[in-house]
């Protein structure tokens, strides 16, 4: 299998998801630039954290209009892997890959440190490898990560399972003091309809040896292989 990282001017880290893929997963991988429409044959794409094209306008508002962005909006519609984590998440919800926006924290302060998350749904492509339930330690770095959505969507998200994200103490609880950028109901994380567009804000790149704090992170990875793999044989099988 193959990733692919795509760099925006203004992505910082395209590295730390490309180290991971190629150095702790061991998997092929290619930067992806974003003034191209190529996507080299890869199986998964990863919109990276950063701020593409100095944020601009709104985080990731601009980066949406990228020509790469039209053959990844093309390729997740047609049931591509496409990850978006930090400034990923934001350019996926403004290119409508994913519902609902990401505004400024409520504190009004850039956020970096780690978090606790609970993971929701266990039934994705990105979090086979995790238990439902499941509390993991995972990084933030965002200023802009309070999502946001309407009432009767964010209902529709929790009632269908596509909340895959929450922040929550050590405890498993999601309460107030957990939650890091005042985020409706604790989400950190969302998946789309069909199940294959995975947004989240803490850094799953930034968490996958403990030498860097905790390698739950590298948990999303493996099971973006997993479920990558099982695609491909299915396909082979055919």
């Amino acid at each position: 299998m193959k990733f692919g990282v795509v760099t925006f001017p203004g992505s910082n880290c395209d590295y730390d998801a490309y180290a991971a893929v190629r150095h702790i997963l061991k998997e092929e991988v290619e930067f992806l630039w974003h003034k191209s429409e190529d996507l080299k044959g890869c199986d998964v794409v990863v919109l990276p954290g950063g701020f593409s094209y100095g944020d601009y306008l709104r985080a990731g508002a601009i980066a949406r209009f990228s020509p790469i962005m039209n053959r990844v909006i093309k390729f997740a519609s047609a049931g591509g892997m496409v990850i978006g984590i930090c400034n990923g998440f934001q350019v996926l919800t403004e290119s409508g890959l994913l519902p609902g926006a990401l505004i400024r924290n409520t504190h009004l302060r850039f956020s970096c440190k780690f978090v606790n998350l609970k993971v929701e749904n266990n039934a994705t492509p990105y979090t086979s490898a995790c238990r439902r339930g499941e509390i993991i330690r995972i990084p933030i770095a965002h200023g802009e990560g309070n999502y946001y959505n309407f009432v009767g969507d964010i209902k529709a998200l929790e009632d269908s399972g596509r909340v895959v994200f929450r922040y929550v103490n050590s405890r498993g609880e999601a309460a107030i003091e957990a939650n890091p950028n005042g985020s409706i109901n604790n989400i950190a994380g969302i998946i789309n309809e069909e199940g294959n567009v995975l947004g989240m804000m803490p850094h799953p790149e930034r968490a996958v040896e403990d030498i860097l704090g905790s390698a739950d992170g590298l948990k999303v990875f493996e099971s973006i292989r997993a479920a990558c793999a099982s695609l491909l044989n299915t396909v082979g099988g055919k």
